[in-house]
């Protein structure tokens, strides 16, 4: 697994070992392309599932200027951590160790993108993204994009956020929600 573009490109990433399911590089390269006409300048990300931290670090190679990761097994924090170092990411990054669910209540601020990789059994997401979708992690130019199995539906909607862009690749469906815009 490697860095596909920006600052970092090529740099080979460490995988936590385990039952993991990374990012291919397919997927992400399809998030940054979704992204690169939404955000710009200085913006801020939430990785949360962060697993190898691949997102975030592909995130912080193409311009974001923080990014947190959220990411509740100490081992996968260790690669994390591993990453950012080989990346030189570090002083623009924290790694917090707790579920998704706690990182919902403590984390403070409005993030410009977040990003949802959880296991495909974790059958929270739904929830997961409703509480994400209604708290103060997201605001009106938030761009939130999850990731999940092809055999799991999302709803075309949740508070004032709307599904925008829905994708499969292969066994994994990628889902964009922005905020509905008021004149």
């Amino acid at each position: 697994m490697r860095v596909i573009a920006g600052t970092a490109k090529g740099t080979r990433l460490k995988s936590p070992k385990g039952a993991i399911r990374p990012t291919t590089e397919l997927v992400r390269g399809a998030i940054f392309s979704i992204l690169q006409s939404v955000v710009s300048g200085d913006w801020t990300a939430l990785d949360l599932y962060a697993g190898s931290g691949a997102l975030g670090i592909e995130a912080l190679s193409r311009g974001a200027s923080w990014v947190d990761f959220v990411e509740s097994n100490p081992k996968y924090r260790a690669v994390i951590k591993e990453n950012l170092a080989l990346t030189g990411f570090t002083s623009r990054a924290k790694v917090y160790s707790c579920s998704v669910t706690k990182a919902l209540s403590v984390l403070d601020g409005s993030y410009d993108v977040v990003m949802l990789d959880p296991p495909y059994s974790d059958s929270s997401l739904g929830d997961v993204l409703v509480s994400l979708l209604s708290s103060h992690l997201v605001g009106p130019d938030s761009t939130v994009v999850v990731q999940y199995s092809i055999h799991r539906q999302l709803p075309p909607a949740v508070e004032r956020f709307h599904l925008v862009k829905s994708r499969n690749y292969g066994d994994t469906s990628l889902s964009v929600y922005r905020q509905e815009v008021r004149n």
